[in-house]
């Protein structure tokens, strides 16, 4: 309740990243731990042992809080592998709607980077793809004519966009991973959770 546990979970994530660990993306290991609140907390309640560190209590501890970080690191990983193929099927599927795409034009180099960026405007569009705004413009006017794409505000001036399948995916992935069983259909999240449309 006072934020320790957010601040430990993002510490995680840190260290990963500074020891080379995870250099490309740090999987969602603290949304994960998160979903096992219970378990999590008695792990780092036993870790608290008092008393000699090579006792047989404290190496129990200890293997208890390592064994439950190296379960939910794995799920982490697995879950997050499974949503990089669901990102590629979905590009895929963009893609058959645009028909032929040339290779490095606009339009594929936004198509690359749109799960980075599930809104985004024509300025962002280019900051995104190293084009100029009009290349930008068009880039985005083809996948919105094409679906993949959908404006989120009204008239021709600071339009932004979402891409609906992609907010989809990740509220999807979200609430996988805030059910301690990985589907909300199996068992209850442990958090609150956004809808899935």
């Amino acid at each position: 309740m006072d934020g320790n546990g957010r601040t430990g979970r993002a510490l995680i994530h840190l260290i990963l990243r500074r020891r080379g660990l995870a250099p490309r993306f740090v999987p969602p290991i603290s949304l994960v731990l998160a979903s096992h609140a219970d378990a999590y907390v008695s792990a780092l309640t036993a870790y608290r042992y008092e008393g000699s560190a090579d006792s047989p209590p404290a190496q129990e501890a200890i293997g208890s809080c390592i064994d439950r970080f190296t379960a939910d690191t794995i799920r982490a990983v697995i879950d997050t592998d499974r949503f990089g193929a669901e990102l590629d099927a979905m590009e895929t599927e963009w893609r058959k709607k645009l028909g032929m795409v040339r290779t490095d034009s606009s339009v594929d180099l936004l198509l690359r980077v749109l799960p980075s960026a599930p809104v985004l405007t024509v300025a962002a569009a280019a900051d995104l793809i190293g084009r100029s705004t009009q290349r930008a413009n068009d880039a985005v006017n083809q996948l919105a004519a094409a679906g993949v794409l959908k404006q989120t505000t009204l008239g021709r001036r600071n339009r932004a966009f979402e891409v609906p399948d992609l907010i989809n995916a990740l509220t999807g992935f979200e609430r996988a991973l805030a059910s301690p069983l990985g589907d909300t259909r199996q068992a209850a999240p442990a958090r609150p959770v956004p809808y899935r449309s």
